[in-house]
C-alpha cells in the first residue's frame, strides 16, 4: 500500500518508527547511487557511533517497534514528585543505562584514490536535541564545511533545533542543503513542508562530471512499500509529533478521502 501522503508522511516521525526508516533511506540512496557512480566512484555506507544516557534518546534507539492502535505519545512533559514514607523498605528507581546510538552516513569516494568526493547525512533526533548527538554531529558537519568536500544534509523531522544556516529568516518543516565544496560559503537549500513533495535534488560531484539527481520522494515511498509502514501505522490517531492546527485539518481530510479514518 502506498503512503497517503504526497511528500513526507508525518507518521514516520514517531519515535518508534524514524530510526528504521532512517536506515532504510540510507541504504536505498546508496543503492540508488552506486550504479551511476561506477566505476569512477564508489558510495561507502559508514556508522558513527556514541553511548548517551539522554532519556530522551531511550526510545528513538528502538527501531521496528509496532505502534497500530497506540500513538498516544506526545511532547508534554509531566512530573510526579513522590513523598517518601518512612519506611526501611526499599523503593524502586530507576537510574541511568548507556544507550548506544548507531547513525549512518554515506560517503562517496573516488576509486583508486580514495579521495572524499561527497558526504551525504540524513538528520538523526538525537541531533536536534541539546546533548551528545547534536555535540558529535555539528563537530563533524564543521569538519566537513571546512574541507573542500561535498555535503548534503537531509532533515525529515519536524521536531528539534535546525542546524544552522546564516539565512535564519527561512521556515520550514524539513530541508535538504546541498553545500559544493567550491562554492562555499554558498549553498543551495531545498525548504519544503508536509503539505509539498519532496523536491529532486542533484548529487555534486566533481566539476564537469554527470551528477546523478535524487528523487527522494520515490525512494522514501518505495522504503513505505516494502517495509510494510502501513501495517503499523495507525492514521484513526493524531501524527506524533503533532501537527499544526491548519496541517491536521488538511491530514484529516486528506486520510479520510483515502478511507483511512
Amino acid at each position: 500500500m502506498a503512503s497517503p501522503f504526497p511528500g513526507m508522511n508525518p507518521y514516520l516521525e514517531h519515535p518508534e518508527l524514524f530510526p528504521g526508516l532512517y536506515h532504510w533511506l540510507i541504504i536505498e540512496i546508496a543503492r540508488f547511487l552506486s550504479p551511476q557512480l561506477r566505476p569512477k566512484y564508489r558510495v561507502a555506507v559508514e556508522v558513527r557511533m556514541y553511548e548517551t544516557t539522554d532519556e530522551n534518546s531511550l526510545l528513538v534507539g528502538i527501531p521496528d517497534v509496532t505502534v497500530k492502535s497506540r500513538q498516544t505519545t506526545t511532547d508534554e512533559k509531566t512530573t510526579n514528585v513522590a513523598i517518601a514514607a518512612p519506611t526501611t523498605q526499599p523503593m524502586r528507581v530507576t537510574i541511568p543505562m548507556p544507550l548506544t546510538i548507531r547513525e549512518g552516513y554515506l560517503e562517496v569516494r573516488e576509486v583508486g584514490t580514495e579521495a572524499l568526493i561527497t558526504t551525504i547525512e540524513i538528520i538523526y533526533p538525537s541531533n536536534k536535541r541539546t546533548g551528545k548527538g547534536r555535540q558529535m554531529y555539528e563537530e563533524k558537519r564543521e569538519q566537513v564545511l571546512g574541507s573542500r568536500t561535498n555535503f548534503v544534509e537531509i532533515d525529515l523531522l519536524r521536531k528539534g533545533k535546525p542546524m544552522p544556516f546564516f539565512d535564519n529568516g527561512i521556515v520550514s518543516h524539513y530541508r535538504i542543503l546541498v553545500c559544493r565544496g567550491d562554492q562555499r560559503p554558498y549553498a543551495d537549500l531545498y525548504a519544503f513542508n508536509v503539505q509539498d513533495v519532496i523536491p529532486n535534488f542533484p548529487l555534486p560531484l566533481r566539476s564537469g562530471d554527470n551528477e546523478p539527481i535524487i528523487d527522494l520522494q520515490a525512494l522514501l515511498n518505495e522504503v513505505y512499500d516494502v517495509s510494510g509502514y502501513d501495517l503499523v501505522v495507525d492514521y484513526s490517531q493524531e501524527a506524533v509529533p503533532a501537527l499544526s492546527e491548519q496541517d491536521a485539518v488538511w491530514a484529516d481530510a486528506l486520510l479520510r478521502e483515502k478511507g483511512l479514518r
